[in-house]
């Protein structure tokens, strides 16, 4: 199939799990099955009103959609350039866009008669909503965290724990995300029959890059509305970060086939680019099958997994989603990097400019977002999305902006 045969978006709906050369279902033979079920499901409830109608409601009774799209007029004023947009995903119930995807794939757990929730979380906003919705559905719930992310991510683990779900730090490897993944694969191999794996991102065995897509493209589909309401036109530019890439392709989906429309992916440019300073995986990762599908992966000169770096959470993964892979490839999708430096510049400038304080992972999109806004014509739109808020980076950004409060704040916390 060519792309002048059929648009990007019939083909990554329609798709059997292949991406052009990318995607796939590599796994262990004793997942095979639960996958196939989990495949057949999702091919049933694309077009099922009745499963749609429950997913829509409940994205709006419990997460509170639509999230509005918000103007920047003073920062847009400020970079003499183009007009900002914010697509603020962090209002969100439990603050970032992850919940899309969580509320419907738990709505196909249920539908599977899987009880038992497995995820992983590396910022902690997956976790958090895989949490809040399987209290919401009864579903029991455990979620594998590395342990560095589970340290720099307290708040998060908090929320997971008071809404009732197991949280595990996993010690091994680089304690981050990906080491998380692998965590929550083996216990998927161990209990294939009554678990349901909730993956976070695009990323992963055929259905999860395409279904999670299908879940977060109410993104794209709320700004094309709000855009042309609010701008009388479709942005000219929309920017996302991009760690496995839920939330770019949530933004990216309804626009695929606007030739007009830019695309642009940020990943972690990290500290440095050097191999474990960064986890810039379009930018400098290289083909290879990991965690159960062919994709771009941060790789040693030996084709093992190189180690990643970002000073967030969840950017800090050595994978990318197929889906992005195709499409970097195809030149549909641009990618750019911004650096731990630079995206923490942007939580200050966003809070500072315009009172919204956003994720880490979003500030990369800011970051470079606002680079570009300044070379732009005035009429110009660009949209960012911003995919969650930043009060759960609270550690990280003060320890950068105000370390001597933050030393003072943990002492006082010992004395109450």
């Amino acid at each position: 199939m060519t792309l002048t045969q059929t648009t990007y978006q019939d083909q990554i709906l329609a798709s059997n799990g292949f991406f052009g050369p990318y995607g796939g279902c590599f796994v262990p033979e004793v997942l095979l099955p639960g996958l196939s079920e989990i495949a057949d499901a999702f091919e049933a409830i694309k077009t099922d009103e009745t499963f749609l109608a429950e997913f829509r409601q409940t994205l709006r009774e419990f997460s509170g959609r639509p999230t509005p799209l918000t103007p920047l007029p003073r920062l847009s004023e400020r970079l003499g350039g183009a007009q900002l947009f914010l697509k603020n995903e962090g209002l969100n119930h439990t603050g970032a866009h992850k919940i899309n995807h969580c509320i419907g794939q738990a709505l196909l757990a249920k539908r599977l008669g899987k009880r038992r929730i497995i995820a992983e979380t590396g910022a902690g906003q997956h976790g958090y909503a895989t949490a809040a919705v399987c209290a919401r559905m009864g579903l029991d719930c455990t979620v594998y965290m590395g342990r560095k992310d589970y340290e720099r991510q307290r708040p998060n683990v908090y929320w997971m724990e008071l809404l009732g779900a197991r949280v595990v730090p996993v010690e091994d490897g680089t304690q981050t995300l990906n080491d998380a993944v692998i965590a929550a694969f083996k216990d998927w191999v161990a209990h294939p029959n009554d678990t349901y794996y909730l993956l976070g991102s695009a990323v992963g065995p055929h259905p999860y890059p395409a279904m999670n897509t299908f879940f977060q493209k109410i993104v794209g589909e709320e700004i094309r509305r709000q855009c042309l309401a609010q701008a009388g036109r479709l942005p000219d530019v929309c920017v996302a970060c991009v760690g496995g890439g839920s939330n770019a392709m949530g933004m990216f989906f309804d626009f695929l086939d606007e030739e007009s429309v830019r695309l642009i992916g940020v990943e972690a440019g990290g500290r440095g680019t050097r191999s474990g300073e960064h986890a810039a995986k379009l930018l400098q990762g290289q083909a290879g099958i990991f965690e159960g599908y062919h994709s771009y992966f941060l790789q040693d000169g030996d084709g093992n997994i190189a180690n990643t770096h970002s000073v967030s959470a969840g950017l800090d993964y050595c994978g990318v989603s197929p889906v992005l892979a195709w499409l970097a490839d195809a030149g549909r999708v641009e990618f750019a990097v911004a650096s731990d430096a630079e995206a923490l510049e942007a939580v200050q400038t966003l809070a500072r400019a315009e009172g919204i304080i956003p994720a880490l992972e979003s500030a990369h999109a800011f970051a470079y977002a606002f680079q570009l806004a300044a070379e732009l014509p005035r009429e110009a739109v660009v949209a960012v999305n911003a995919s969650g808020r930043g009060e759960k980076d609270l550690f990280i950004t003060m320890r950068h902006f105000q370390e001597e409060s933050l030393i003072q704040y943990a002492k006082n916390l010992l004395t109450i």
